[in-house]
């Protein structure tokens, strides 16, 4: 089990928190999942995918001092803090680095910690089999807290207010976790429940697509490109806004290629979105109004 890819629980999705006894609610961290192994002196670090990253994260040797075990199998999320909140642009950034002396520059300006939420394995025995408070007991008797290495706060039967919590701090939302649940590797198990945050951003109106049914094509600045397109929004429109749109559209259209009636940039929309991926296109987006007074210049990505 120790040193193989192994590949973790996955969590369902709800929109609403809700308050249970029967669950834990923990902060959910915005980064990599992570499953740290170790034995005696040799730590190594492995992706959801499988991948060894290891060489990528100096701070995985001061991570191995902080397991107070022989040996261990830890499920963490992989993290940068900045400004008190895990950014997932950051700790992608890490990541990507191939060249030590840009891993070795980054140990400073995007310093990795690797939040434990649960334990697989621990001096020999194997945990999947066990309830997640019997875990979470062998995790905290384990970990001693570090900048490199800490386990995630967890709240007993009030998701409610700890995801208002989440809002307040701009985080990502929370997770709730059954307490009685076994770990089952691989599995997207209802037991597990993760509830994110909606967040909003003013976006540039790039062009409108028709088929299979309406929808803008949003887009953002970034440092190295401009009107990158980052989502098609489909829903969210009243009719009335698409017709009003559609009128002015026919006004600045450019070219359509590839099912997409590309408009001049001077347009912006605000949308509403739930997630998103490593290359910054958003999941799960709505339509929340036109914003004629914003400039489409300042329509920028904000980690």
């Amino acid at each position: 089990m120790i040193f193989t890819s192994i590949e973790p629980m996955l969590l369902t999705m709800r929109y609403e928190a809700f308050d249970d006894e029967n669950y834990i609610f923990e902060p959910k961290w915005d980064g990599w999942r992570i499953l740290i192994h170790k034995q005696g002196g040799r730590i190594e670090a492995y992706t959801r995918q499988g991948n060894c990253v290891t060489r990528k994260f100096p701070e995985l040797e001061a991570v191995r001092d902080s397991i107070k075990a022989e040996s261990a199998i830890l499920d963490c999320e992989g993290v940068c803090i900045r400004d008190g909140r895990s950014v997932f642009d950051d700790f992608a950034y890490r990541g990507r680095l191939t060249q030590s002396h840009k891993i070795q520059r980054a140990m400073s300006t995007h310093p990795a910690t690797f939040v434990a939420f649960d334990v697989l394995y621990a001096n020999g025995d194997v945990l999947t089999n066990k309830a997640l408070m019997e875990r979470k007991d062998v995790l905290h008797s384990i970990v001693e807290p570090s900048d490199q290495l800490t386990s995630t706060p967890f709240f007993e039967g009030n998701g409610i207010a700890l995801k208002a919590e989440t809002e307040r701090r701009n985080w990502e939302g929370i997770v709730a976790k059954r307490r009685d649940s076994l770990y089952e590797p691989g599995v997207r198990s209802a037991d597990w429940i993760k509830i994110k945050n909606w967040k909003q951003l003013d976006t540039v109106i790039l062009g409108y697509r028709t088929e299979p049914q309406f929808g803008l094509v949003v887009g953002l600045h970034f440092p190295t490109m401009t009107n990158k397109p980052v989502a098609v929004v489909e829903y969210g429109m009243s009719q009335d806004q698409k017709k009003a749109f559609l009128m002015v559209a026919k006004g600045i259209q450019t070219e359509f290629d590839s099912g997409v009636q590309w408009i001049e940039p001077r347009l912006c929309c605000r949308v509403q979105y739930l997630e998103r991926t490593e290359r910054h296109q958003l999941r799960t987006v709505s339509f929340k109004g036109f914003q004629f007074n914003k400039d489409p210049k300042e329509c920028r990505w904000v980690s």
